[in-house]
């Protein structure tokens, strides 16, 4: 088994907001703190360290006691950029990334991707919940739909990371199809419910 110990989780800061116009999504407030501290504390009961990518109002997110690192890519790269970053700067075995604007993410999220990865002997492990079809009715025709910004990696593919980014790759899935990779299915698919906007964020902090 992995350890929670053996596992660096990485809070996934680092985008422009532009659907929350321009503002910083980590930093707006959900539930009495920044969004992305609300996520901190809901991820660091599962990891052994922690650390924030984030790219603008560095200081604010270093206030919240882990390190902060900025992306290794240039031009704001996307949720790649930031798994690269954390890789780069992960110390353990294992990385687990998570997005700041999903904060009721499953309080047992690495535990099951780390049962995962080790069961299906996989090099990522990514979350998946089953969604209704909007177009059908009572939940007919529902499919499991990934969560590609919720994975625990093995550190060892940090290589394998940079000859993809390095040769123009953006899309996880386009990276994670080159590995064995798990999907893990969770059954409330409203804890991947994000905040894009300043509606989707109110709504959010109604949901139990």
């Amino acid at each position: 088994m992995i350890s929670k110990d053996d596992v660096t989780g990485v809070i996934l800061a680092g985008g422009r907001g532009s659907r929350m116009g321009g503002a910083d999504k980590g930093l707006q407030n959900f539930r009495g703190m920044p969004m992305a501290m609300f996520t901190l504390l809901r991820l660091a009961p599962q990891v052994g360290d922690m650390m924030i990518n984030a790219n603008r109002n560095l200081a604010a997110y270093e206030s919240f006691g882990v390190p902060v690192w900025p992306d290794v890519l240039a031009d704001y790269a996307g949720p790649l950029a930031g798994f690269l970053t954390g890789l780069e700067h992960c110390e353990t075995g294992y990385l687990v990334t998570v997005p700041c604007d999903t904060p009721l993410f499953p309080q047992d999220l690495v535990q099951r991707l780390a049962e995962a990865l080790v069961r299906d002997d996989a090099d990522i492990a990514m979350a998946a919940a089953r969604e209704a079809d909007p177009g059908s009715e009572s939940g007919a025709g529902s499919q499991v739909r990934a969560q590609p910004v919720f994975s625990l990696l093995k550190r060892e593919l940090m290589e394998s990371l940079v000859r993809f980014t390095q040769g123009g790759g953006r899309k996880i899935d386009a990276w994670t199809a080159e590995h064995r990779t798990v999907l893990v299915e969770f059954e409330d698919a409203a804890a991947f419910s994000n905040a894009n906007t300043v509606a989707e964020l109110h709504r959010l902090e109604q949901q139990r």
